[in-house]
């Protein structure tokens, strides 16, 4: 194991945890972390919606950056998980870029790098596998996702990171080292802020890099 990736957990170890309490409600309830079924905020969809209609699992495209399973866990407001819900991801590279756009960072039309889709399994589980996200000016790290049953939208909205994570990432791996740590914490970012923890993804360590998990609670 690499000095760098020892840093990274040993950052992520010492950052906050669930309490005890909150942690066995949501095992009780087959969630996969302790947001225990909040519904998760609408927010502004964001620069850069298009739908590929790529469903896959890994989206990386051989996009250069930490690994990352980023699993999305979408259930209704008393718990129930929502099998067969459609879920959209899309977000930047290291570098801050997204993909198949025209913007004043890079000109990627055509391209679909970092953009899926994926169809929950039983549990209400999306699994993507992906590449920790860069940053851009003005924003904190994060990652955009529309929820669909029935062709329907029923959430858009923003998956964000703990802020220790970001920095340990930034600052000690390559090629986010180069750009140095993000210009926006969350609690300077007004989507992140008016989202709330309950939008902020559970970040762990895992085998090759990053795991990150997040319960999408939605209304029907």
């Amino acid at each position: 194991m690499s000095l760098t990736r020892r840093r990274l957990l040993a950052t992520l170890a010492a950052a906050p945890v669930l309490t005890a309490p909150l942690v066995l409600r949501a095992q009780d309830a087959g969630l996969i972390t302790g947001n225990v079924c909040m519904v998760q905020p609408a927010t502004t969809e964001g620069p850069f919606y298009v739908d590929p209609e790529l469903v896959r699992q890994d989206i990386t495209e051989g996009r250069p950056g930490v690994p990352l399973v980023l699993r999305l866990q979408v259930v209704s407001a008393d718990c129930a998980p929502i099998t067969g819900a459609r879920v959209d991801i899309w977000h930047s590279d290291a570098g801050g870029l997204y993909s198949g756009v025209r913007a004043p960072n890079g000109d990627t039309r055509g391209e679909t790098f970092l953009r899926g889709t994926q169809f929950a399994d039983a549990a209400g589980v999306v699994r993507f596998d992906t590449i920790y996200p860069g940053w851009y000016p003005g924003r904190t790290p994060h990652v955009h996702y529309k929820v669909f049953v029935d062709d329907r939208t029923l959430l858009t909205s923003q998956l964000f990171f703990p802020d220790a994570a970001s920095d340990a990432v930034y600052t000690q791996i390559a090629p986010y080292a180069a750009r140095g740590r993000a210009d926006t914490p969350n609690t300077a970012d007004f989507i992140a802020r008016r989202a709330g923890e309950a939008a902020v993804a559970r970040v762990d360590g895992a085998s090759a890099g990053l795991s990150a998990a997040l319960v999408v609670g939605v209304r029907g």
